[in-house]
This record gives structure tokens, sequence and C-alpha cells, in this order.
């Protein structure tokens, strides 16, 4: 069994042979572009507006559902406890 590679190994070959050929730029992560200050601001604003103004408008059995999903979704059981 001496001349077949580890599946392993094969794989890294592939890989380096394609950053050897591949462009740099493409492998390299881009930076991310700087965001708008007058957009950030407009969007906290339009969190700290929306929130309380939904929940306003829920009426408490709305709220009571929506609380019940929250506490399943993060304290019931998963199927990893089982």
């Amino acid at each position: 069994m001496g001349k077949y590679k580890d599946p392993i190994e094969v794989a890294k070959d592939v890989f380096d042979q394609f950053l050897s050929i591949a462009d740099p730029e493409s492998v390299q992560p881009k930076e991310p572009e700087p965001k708008d200050p007058k957009r950030v601001a407009a969007g906290k604003v339009g969190g700290k507006v929306g929130g309380p103004a939904r929940a306003a408008s829920l009426t408490p059995r709305k709220r009571k559902q929506i609380a019940k999903k929250a506490a399943t979704s993060r304290w019931g059981k998963h199927e990893s406890d089982v």
C-alpha cells in the first residue's frame, strides 16, 4: 500500500496546487468598505424607535406567544440533549 497517498495528503496537495495558480486577490480576504456615518446614525435611531413601537402595538396574548417561543428555543430540549 506504499504507492497510495493518504486522502488528507491528496487534499492538501490539491489545495497547495490551487494556491500556487490562483489569483492572489481572490485568495486573500478583502477589507470591508467603510460605512457611511449618516446611514449608521439613521439605523441606530430606527432601532431605538422600532422595538418599543412594535412592543406597544402587540396584544398581551401575542407577546406571551412570542415569549413562549423564545423560551422554548432557548431552554427547550434539543436533539443532542435527549
